[in-house]
């Protein structure tokens, strides 16, 4: 007579903590306020130092092209290559007030949302 009655149950604690590791792939990401505050915060440069990195190499490379011009051509590349370093000089100088133009109208931008977190998250104040 054959006994079907039995339960066998097999625990694995890595398989389990593998499961949980693919299921929380596929649930939707629930961000918490501090996390949030954060994203935000850091989000505010971003902009700003893309704009300015991107300003500045390009001026850089303006600078080189006109110091190439003036002096490795010479002759009738003299003045157009002074033009144009002076244009490559420029860009890399307005670079940082950019940032901070650009990092100043972001962070006021975000700074209604920022604040309302943050106050959410230190609590009531005395």
């Amino acid at each position: 007579m054959s006994d079907d009655t039995t339960f066998n149950y097999t625990y694995s604690a890595t398989r389990q903590d593998e499961i949980d590791a693919i299921r929380r792939k596929y649930l939707p990401e629930d961000e918490d306020a501090m996390e949030r505050l954060r994203r935000l915060d850091r989000g505010t440069a971003k902009r700003g130092t893309a704009v300015a990195i991107a300003l500045g190499a390009v001026g850089c490379l303006l600078l080189g092209v006109g110091m190439s011009c003036t002096l490795a051509y010479g002759g009738p590349w003299f003045v157009p290559g002074i033009v144009v370093g002076a244009v490559g000089i420029m860009m890399m100088a307005a670079a940082y007030p950019v940032y901070r133009w650009l990092t100043a109208r972001d962070r006021a931008k975000a700074a209604p949302e920022i604040l309302r977190l943050a106050e959410e998250l230190s609590g009531p104040r005395e």
